[in-house]
């Protein structure tokens, strides 16, 4: 290297690099370094277009108590409202709402049902205890952990119809 006589406040000199050095990278680590960098900016996949998405579909959907449902365990269906046209809302509603905390069985054994401490709707206390006018109220407007859900009456009346034929099971 080349000294150049330029100041420096302790030696008075300061060696410049020369011109081959200045245009190198600087040592392997730092190139490497480098390099991954540039890979892991231009490797990022851009996000894809709408067009080459397919529509969601509840099969798309798996969970712990899709197993349980597919292995024998049925799931009540809403009897008290059998013959309505809620019927289909009442088990979207049951599914999509209820099973992930109280499970599909209504035993407080959802994937967030330990978490929440969802209680089990199967009991004959607890059903002995709750008027189906407090079951509606509690799942309109929610209680502790529970979200309120604003939901048609027919939904509601078939939802209390549905932990209701949870009792001793």
């Amino acid at each position: 290297m080349a000294l150049s006589p330029q100041a420096h406040y302790l030696s008075g000199l300061v060696r410049e690099p020369t011109r081959q050095q200045r245009t190198q990278a600087g040592p392997p680590f730092a190139r490497l370094l480098a390099c991954l960098c540039v890979f892991s900016v231009t490797s990022c996949e851009r996000p894809p277009s709408p067009e080459s998405l397919k529509e969601w579909t509840p099969a798309d959907h798996h969970s712990q108590d899709d197993e349980k449902a597919a292995m024998g365990v049925q799931v009540p269906g809403g009897q008290a409202a059998k013959g309505s046209g809620d019927t289909q809302l009442v088990d979207i509603a049951w599914r999509q709402q209820c099973t992930s905390c109280h499970g599909p069985m209504g035993k407080g054994d959802g994937q967030m049902g330990p978490m929440v401490q969802a209680p089990d709707l199967s009991r004959e206390d607890w059903q002995a205890k709750v008027t189906d006018a407090e079951m509606a109220a509690t799942i309109k407007n929610g209680r502790k952990r529970m979200p309120k859900f604003d939901l048609p009456d027919g939904v509601l009346r078939g939802l209390v119809a549905r932990i209701r034929s949870l009792r001793g099971r």
